[in-house]
């Protein structure tokens, strides 16, 4: 059972998580919880609709400690009905613990049964869902912590189960469990990145993918290299030793390239990077942005490499950043040029544009980009801020409000959703309208920007006008 995008259901159902995302924003969580969970029954598989299924459970059970502590016998009979489904319909046993999460969010034994069934009927982001909460529950316990992470790769979030192991591993330098198992995500990154995606999904081999005997060899012993030494610069030395040997090996062209890159010797990566591109290889779009973000983290470890106490430091960041933006617009734009249905590069060239102040360009690239289902939302906060800069807020506004409805789950885009919108309408003289989306942010993150602030000096005001009279 695949999981699912929202662009990927029928429209009726997309109305259906519409309604329970704005019972979810007034706060009427039973509901919320109901409307996503009848989605659910005909889609199991939509994964941001679970999500936002969590947020409704948690923030109901938010600051309610006695009912959570009732509800604990009132959740058993559905508990025991999902490990009994378990085996045999992991699909119904899924069903039933999101009924005892409907009651207890933080139940243990639910979060491991949503694990189990999600894993089995192959739905990774459902399974790294619990498992997050259930981590978020005992950050320390180690055999958890792996578990997580390992999930989060499953899910193709590699780097933020490296981030979850890092962490942890901080705090126990000295285990070897923690550091293997970091080693083993950093190289399954490493693979993917490389192109070896089969490997990732389970498909085939190391060997069978490089069809290299001595690659795979030490691949595999690379794996089992203790992390206190420095893999980069050992692999590098051997990589160029074999490169003497196979000149054409272009896996160990682009791997070497990685490597030098990693190790900030930028020169030479681009100089590698430049013999792939001369090659029958030289058309993939994942090798044209390799080579970009290795002259971007050039001229980042250029600035950082200014000192500070020099008389011209000001000067030398400004020209050296200039230098940075115009090469990623120019470089973007020939991307677009060459790859003109790819919307995700339109995206990425908006922002761009945004960040050089050239908002007309910007409009043009974000309008396209809000046909990519994955930018859409995105696009539109990012539409919305270049009407602000044009005074347009009306159009600002409208664009706002259009997103929110798209939003399903309430997390930091949401609020900045919310926060833009707010701002807009106050400049259209709306304050009562402007105050009600502070307040949305405010009952759900009192820290969040300038949000209390404005949201105190509103009722402070109103006592004061109260006042007045008298």
């Amino acid at each position: 059972m695949p999981e699912k995008d929202l662009t990927a259901i029928p429209r009726d159902v997309r109305v259906l998580i519409a309604k329970a995302n704005d019972a979810l924003a007034r706060e009427n969580f039973d509901y919320a919880m109901d409307l996503f969970c009848q989605v659910l029954s005909r889609e199991p598989g939509l994964f941001e609709c679970r999500r936002a299924l969590r947020t409704a459970q948690r923030q109901k059970a938010r600051g309610s400690f006695l009912k959570r502590a009732l509800s604990h016998a009132s959740v058993s009979p559905l508990l025991a009905k999902a490990q009994l489904a378990l085996r045999k319909d992991p699909a119904a046993a899924l069903a039933a613990a999101e009924e005892a999460l409907n009651q207890d969010p933080d139940n243990s034994v639910a979060h491991r049964i949503v694990v189990e069934a999600a894993r089995a009927l192959e739905m990774p982001r459902t399974a790294a869902l619990s498992l997050e909460i259930l981590h978020q529950h005992a950050p320390r316990d180690k055999k958890l912590a792996i578990e997580f992470a390992q999930a989060l790769a499953e899910a193709g979030e590699v780097r933020r189960g490296e981030q979850v192991l890092s962490e942890l591993a901080r705090s126990a330098p000295g285990d070897v469990e923690l550091a293997q198992a970091l080693k083993n995500l950093t190289a399954r990154r490493t693979l993917g990145e490389g192109g070896y995606q089969k490997v990732a999904a389970g498909e085939g081999s190391y060997r069978d993918l490089l069809r290299n005997e001595q690659e795979a060899v030490a691949l595999e012993q690379e794996q089992r290299v203790q992390k206190s030494e420095d893999v980069a610069a050992r692999l590098i030395q051997e990589y160029e030793r074999r490169l003497q040997t196979e000149p054409h090996n272009l896996k160990l062209v682009r791997s070497l390239a990685e490597l030098y890159a990693e190790k900030k010797h930028f020169d030479r990566a681009l100089e590698l990077y430049e013999r792939l591109r001369a090659s029958e290889a030289g058309k993939d779009p994942s090798l044209e942005r390799a080579i970009a973000q290795t002259i971007v983290r050039r001229y980042e470890h250029q600035i950082e490499q200014l000192n500070p106490a020099a008389a011209d430091y000001a000067e030398q960041v400004a020209r050296l950043q200039a230098e940075k933006l115009e090469f990623q617009l120019n470089e973007c734009r020939q991307r677009a040029e060459r790859y003109p249905t790819d919307l995700s590069i339109r995206f990425e060239l908006g922002t761009l544009y945004f960040q050089a102040g050239r908002i007309t360009e910007a409009i043009r690239e974000f309008q396209k980009a809000q046909d990519n289902p994955h930018k859409r939302i995105a696009a539109m906060s990012y539409l919305a801020q270049c009407f602000a800069r044009r005074k347009m807020f009306d159009l600002a506004a409208e664009t706002l409000q259009n997103a929110l409805k798209e939003k399903l789950v309430f997390d930091e885009e949401k609020k900045e959703l919310l926060y833009q919108l707010g701002c807009a309408l106050e400049q259209l003289g709306r304050k009562q309208e402007a105050i009600e989306q502070f307040k949305i942010i405010y009952k759900a993150d009192i820290g969040y920007k300038d949000v209390a602030a404005r949201v105190d000096a509103y009722y402070a005001e109103q006592e004061g006008g109260d006042a007045a009279p008298s």
